[in-house]
């Protein structure tokens, strides 16, 4: 991504993030919640990252939980509200600004979210990113008649595609799903490395 691009994306979630009171909601991920049992039952330790992690719905529902947790956004301003609400909820995240177009892993975590958002060459960095026996949980739209026209068809996967991305690393799918009938079609998934 060049400058003027990544700008135009910072600029646009920053202003999303300033015009309304809470993009996704307050409340966490309905598939996180679902299958918490089933992540902790099989998660190695409690060190988490949440990719684009926005205000923060989920990394303050993983704080909550007893993670140490680490939320990457491009957006300052969905950033700064994530810190006010952590300040509130009274749990500590570690919230960077960064863009993930070209970030780096650096760390090892336990457990990566990746809910909302795709980067299809962010995939095999976040799972070389996990500790060994480490959980992905992957929540995102996908490609279908039924998804609204102003997300670009390179930010959807296509049917079938999450579970042919996950099935070539070392490792195995726990758990997947995809409907692309809902309101918004989703494809999710839970991968655990080997």
């Amino acid at each position: 991504m060049h400058q003027d691009a990544e700008e135009n994306s910072q600029l646009k979630w920053d202003n999303r993030f300033r015009n309304e009171t809470c993009v996704l909601g307050i409340d966490p991920s309905r598939y996180l919640v679902d299958h918490l049992d089933l992540i902790m039952a099989h998660v190695p330790g409690t060190k988490a990252l949440d990719v684009a992690c926005g205000e923060g719905r989920n990394s303050i529902f993983l704080a909550k939980r007893g993670f140490q947790v680490s939320g990457l956004d491009i957006s300052a301003v969905g950033l700064e509200k994530g810190r006010q609400w952590m300040e509130r909820e009274g749990v500590t995240i570690d919230f960077r600004a960064v863009n993930l177009e070209r970030y780096e892993f650096t760390e090892q975590y336990d457990l990566i979210l990746n809910c909302n958002f795709l980067l299809r060459n962010l995939i095999p960095k976040s799972v070389a990113a996990l500790s060994s026996g480490g959980i992905l949980v992957f929540d995102t739209l996908v490609d279908s008649p039924f998804v609204p026209n102003n997300h670009s068809k390179e930010h959807l996967l296509q049917p079938g595609e999450l579970v042919r991305i996950f099935q070539g690393f070392p490792g195995k799918i726990l758990t997947q799903e995809e409907k692309l009938h809902d309101e918004m079609p989703t494809a999710k998934l839970i991968f655990q490395k080997k």
